[in-house]
């Protein structure tokens, strides 16, 4: 995936001291990858709506009509909330380590503390924070890498616009048929 400095820009830290907010760091042949503090960012945002999904009332979920890409243009119902939330922790189990999915379990799901995970875990609290950010790099750049439809940005995933990869075809006219063309009336 090709990341673009528009994309990173708003997301990075001003205080940053490997991007200087910027959002890019160049590699070693050039290639622009995004700033650990972009990564951070969006598991944030993905995180903040993961909060505020699972903590709205059942009664106020809906039921939304989504279109689907393809041929036929099939429409199907889906809760895109509770979608979300089921998104966001298996995304997160598959791709994280199993040392790496514990913290993420205990600090971002159920949601304890740096002093109850780290005596939980067994781990001093540096080690603690230092895995706390290796898990919000991994999956902040899983949740925007994730293909065919990444987790960020948020507005793709809960809009119901149908982004196509491929151009949708159109069937050859129809040779036989004449254009319809209404009667004209001569001027007098």
């Amino acid at each position: 995936m090709e990341w673009t400095r528009s994309e990173t820009l708003a997301l990075a830290a001003d205080s940053c001291s490997a991007c200087h907010g910027l959002g890019l760091v160049f590699g070693i042949r050039g290639r622009a990858n995004p700033c650990k503090c972009v990564l951070r960012s969006i598991f944030r945002a993905c995180y903040a709506r993961f909060r505020q999904c699972g903590e709205k009332e059942k009664y106020m979920t809906k039921v939304s009509l989504h279109f689907t890409r393809g041929v036929d243009r099939r429409q199907t119902w889906g809760r895109k909330d509770e979608e979300f939330v089921a998104d966001f922790v298996l995304i997160a189990r598959r791709s994280l380590t199993p040392e790496d999915y514990r913290i993420f379990n205990y600090h971002f799901l159920l949601g304890a503390d740096w002093r109850l995970c780290s005596r939980r875990l067994k781990m001093d609290r540096g080690t603690f924070f230092h895995g706390i950010y290796r898990v919000q790099q991994i999956l902040g750049r899983t949740f925007r890498e994730l293909k065919p439809y990444g987790l960020y940005p948020l507005d793709e995933y809960f809009s119901t616009t149908v982004k196509s990869a491929e151009p949708v075809r159109m069937p050859p006219p129809n040779k036989t048929r004449r254009p319809l063309q209404p009667p004209v009336k001569l001027a007098a």
